[in-house]
Parts: C-alpha cells; structure tokens; sequence
C-alpha cells in the first residue's frame, strides 16, 4: 500500500487545498484526491510541483507500507 501524505504535509505548512493547487498548477480536484487518499494515478510532473512546493524530498510525501501476509 502507498500512503499519500499531502494531507500531513499541507498541516506541516499551514496550506490549503486551494493555496497548493495555485502553487503548483494541479487541478484542486486532483489536489482533493490526493488529500483522501483517492487518487489512482499520478503523473510524474505532479510529483515534482508537490517536491517543489513543499521543498521536500519524494519520500515525504509518499509512503510504502508493506501488506501484512
């Protein structure tokens, strides 16, 4: 399962929805995606603009957690 931390990130630096999708050129309904966890793709550009934004490195604001077999 990857975890989507845009949520935790955006409270980390006091940020709306809407602030993040000005600042980095993502439509807000994917920004809401992101924030819930919803989202089924991602594209690379968008990965980049969130590193950007948030100066911050991609394991930041994505993370791996293992399936418990």
């Amino acid at each position: 399962m990857i975890k989507i931390k845009v949520s935790d990130m955006l409270g980390k630096y006091k940020m709306t929805q809407k602030e993040l999708a000005q600042k980095t050129g993502i439509r807000p309904g994917t920004i809401s995606a992101l924030y819930h966890e919803t989202i089924k793709r991602i594209e690379i550009a968008h990965i980049d603009a969130l590193c950007k934004a948030f100066n911050c490195q991609v394991e930041d604001i994505f993370e791996y957690i293992p399936d418990d077999k």
